[in-house]
């Protein structure tokens, strides 16, 4: 892998508390953070957005 890939970067993120319980609700179901669950979803987004435009070309 690398070491682009390994690197982290740090984001601020707002979420309205609602979200943020249903967020770690989930994160809790997934034996994962909350910050792991939301790197998770945004990484199955983009991955979905890319499977999606290889279908389209």
């Amino acid at each position: 892998m690398a070491d682009k890939e390994k690197a982290k970067k740090q984001v601020p993120l707002r979420l309205s508390a609602s979200l943020y319980e249903e967020i770690a609700r989930w994160a809790e179901d997934d034996f994962r953070s909350v910050n792991g669950q939301i790197e998770f979803l945004l990484t199955e987004a983009v991955r979905r957005r890319k499977r999606a435009k290889e279908k389209d070309v």
